[in-house]
């Protein structure tokens, strides 16, 4: 592992019974700044996390954390590490104050030490159980998860001060304004596959730095809408046959907009009407994942651990 990393996994696979959750997922995370894996529910997000904390071993691969292997250097890994995940494992019969000296007793650090850290932290957010112990690498697994936007935009405010100190923050998230605003380096996992990875901006690029969106007139019928599509192929990187709309890659020039308008419009009776905009990250996560990001809170469908594999969300 290089010095300028603070995880490196190759290889990474796990299954439960016969559902595959990760397929040779490879990472490389620089130290310093945020990294967002970003994905739909069920794409892996979570055992990754799980597997990179120490909580959960991974069929095959190998996995380096702060520069030490995650499955012959554990201990070394938890010495350097934070886990914070969508419900905290906390003792609901302590205050938060008292929550937060018990972890960092749990971390070795002196009473006095661990009691000033609670106050400060308290000061800051329910983020804080993760923080005590100050660690060089905090893993956020959906951090803002049914939070209000006041608490969200907080939430926000920490991590960036975070990595502005120093701090490897390794966030998973399905908000894409979350991961757009937040992350120096995004990975798209879907079906336990990173599809992609890259800044933002490069992100988007791949889709397109601007997409056409195009609505059919209704009189055209579906048999135009699937003309279209078909004859656009993969530039087609939206498709919505209930409103009739495909969204459509291009450099934004009117050069551009006018052939592609031409090439499927010829006879100047299929288009309705037309809009142009900049390439978002909805756009990348439709075109890479085939399915609609995060608006409100689904039921979830990932694999869970077993009984056995079970541990405190907090390391």
């Amino acid at each position: 592992m290089t010095t300028d990393l603070a995880i490196e996994a190759v290889g990474l696979a796990k299954s439960y019974g016969s559902t595959s959750v990760l397929d040779h997922v490879d990472l490389r995370v620089p130290r310093g700044g945020v990294f967002a894996l970003l994905g739909p529910n069920g794409a892996g997000k979570t055992t990754t996390v799980r597997i990179l904390a120490t909580l959960t071993r991974a069929d095959t691969g190998h996995v380096r954390v702060a520069g030490h292997d995650v499955g012959t250097q554990h201990r070394e890994v938890r010495r350097r590490i934070s886990l914070t995940g969508q419900y905290a494992a906390l003792d609901e019969a302590q205050t938060g104050e008292e929550n937060l000296r018990m972890m960092g007793r749990l971390l070795h650090l002196p009473s006095r030490l661990a009691r000033r850290h609670a106050t400060e932290l308290l000061e800051r957010f329910d983020l804080a159980a993760g923080l005590v112990g100050e660690p060089e690498i905090i893993f956020l697994d959906e951090p803002t998860t049914g939070l209000d936007p006041r608490s969200r935009a907080a939430m926000w405010e920490i991590v960036t001060g975070l990595a502005t100190a120093g701090v490897t923050v390794f966030l998973t998230t399905q908000y894409l304004d979350e991961a757009d605003r937040l992350a120096d380096r995004i990975a798209v996992v879907d079906g336990g596959r990173v599809v992609a990875e890259g800044t933002a901006a490069q992100l988007k690029e791949q889709v397109g730095g601007r997409r056409l969106d195009v609505e059919l007139a209704a009189a055209a019928g579906p048999e135009a809408f699937a003309t279209v599509v078909r004859q656009l192929g993969p530039r087609a990187v939206t498709a919505d046959p209930a409103q009739r709309t495909v969204g459509i890659a291009t450099d934004g020039t009117a050069a551009h907009v006018r052939a592609l308008l031409d090439e499927i419009d010829a006879g100047r009776d299929r288009v309705a009407r037309f809009d142009v905009h900049t390439t978002t990250l909805d756009d990348v996560f439709l075109a890479l994942t085939a399915r609609p990001a995060r608006t409100a809170r689904p039921a979830p469908t990932e694999v869970r651990p077993t009984a056995t594999e079970k541990e405190s969300e907090h390391v």
